[in-house]
């Protein structure tokens, strides 16, 4: 009798499709995040990225690439389509044209090797409410291969005392909580972490900004969106700014801010009047002129260093200095030319 050969697993059906598709450009991913020369993968890459929802285009053209260990930040207005880019990124939508990778996986066609490094935790998330804390938490885990341990988890986001709480009787911040330790249950490589500490108290937002700090340590990649502009000047390392579904800038949070041209102002009071051609003789200067008892000096670049430095060498005794500069939403209003509001619904 002939012995019928055994069908491939679906994971390694899954690998030889990923291997052999030829319309996928470039050197050939392995597992580990390499290409088959050796060359680092981005963590996550996105390339002419477009979706559309009937008539309504959601995402245009959006081309990104992160790296492995970095905090990469999504910012934009409602609508500008940043839930619809992560959540393509999590294979959760099947995007209308372009390609994404995560560690050289797609999405859309290795589901089971994305779930084991890529952790999620969006907006709107359905969870069994009749479940426990810690039932959700033990169910999940069960999905990973090699994850972290539960009650750990728990006890990092705060939630060591509703273990026993149904998920239906969690305030909207445990919630959230409950969803950040389920995303990271698998000890992933990378995670998406949708507008991370909306409903916290501003000491469980510190909280968790100091966990996913720890976490940009351990070597894991985060994908964060967020409206916290404070939370994407602290944690992100880069940031993306979307505008009706195209990027606008892409840069540090520094970056974006000395990029968008904005002024700085400087104000100074000394101990004694003193000639103003000692400043408008800075270079970053383009004004400087007497307000009462201050001076006032409006430039750009490194200002009130190359203030503070020509008052010094003209010996100048200064008691009171205060500069101002622009902020990220000031840039953000630069760079796309709307303000940054929450008016429109999100896609």
């Amino acid at each position: 009798m002939r012995r019928r050969r055994r069908a491939p697993v679906p994971e390694v059906m899954g690998a030889i499709r990923d291997l052999s598709d030829r319309r996928a450009p470039g050197p050939i991913p392995t597992v580990e995040g390499t290409t088959t020369e050796g060359v680092p993968l981005p963590a996550i890459e996105i390339v002419n990225l477009r979706k559309r929802y009937g008539d309504t285009v959601a995402v245009e053209d959006v081309s990104l690439s992160v790296e492995a260990g970095e905090i990469f930040g999504v910012l934009g207005r409602n609508g500008a389509g940043k839930t619809t880019t992560v959540e393509t990124v999590a294979g959760l939508r099947r995007p209308d044209g372009g390609t994404v990778r995560v560690f050289g996986i797609d999405p859309q066609r290795d589901r089971r090797r994305l779930r084991q490094v890529l952790g999620v935790q969006l907006q709107e998330t359905a969870l069994h409410a009749a479940l426990t804390v810690r039932e959700l938490m033990r169910l999940h885990r069960s999905f990973y291969r090699d994850g972290a341990d539960p009650d750990e988890l728990v006890e990092r986001v705060g939630l060591t005392g509703q273990r026993r709480t149904r998920f239906e009787a969690l305030s909207g911040g445990q919630q959230q909580r409950l969803n950040i330790a389920l995303a990271l249950l698998g000890r992933p490589r990378a995670v998406i972490l949708d507008e991370l500490t909306t409903g916290l108290d501003p000491e469980a937002r510190r909280q968790m900004w100091g966990a996913v700090e720890r976490l940009r340590e351990g070597g894991v990649t985060v994908l964060l969106v967020s409206h916290h502009m404070e939370e994407v000047e602290r944690l992100c390392d880069r940031v993306a700014l979307l505008d009706s579904g195209r990027v606008a800038a892409v840069d540090s949070p520094a970056g974006l801010v000395a990029g968008a041209g904005l002024e700085q102002v400087v104000r100074l009071k000394a101990a004694a009047a003193f000639d103003l051609a000692v400043l408008e003789a800075v270079e970053e200067a383009r004004s400087v002129r007497a307000v009462g008892d201050q001076v006032v000096v409006t430039g750009s670049g490194n200002l009130l260093h190359a203030v503070s430095a020509a008052l010094v060498r003209a010996e100048v005794v200064v008691l009171d200095t205060r500069f101002e500069r622009a902020s990220l939403e000031d840039a953000f209003l630069a760079l796309t030319g709307s303000a940054f509001d929450d008016e429109t619904s999100e896609r």
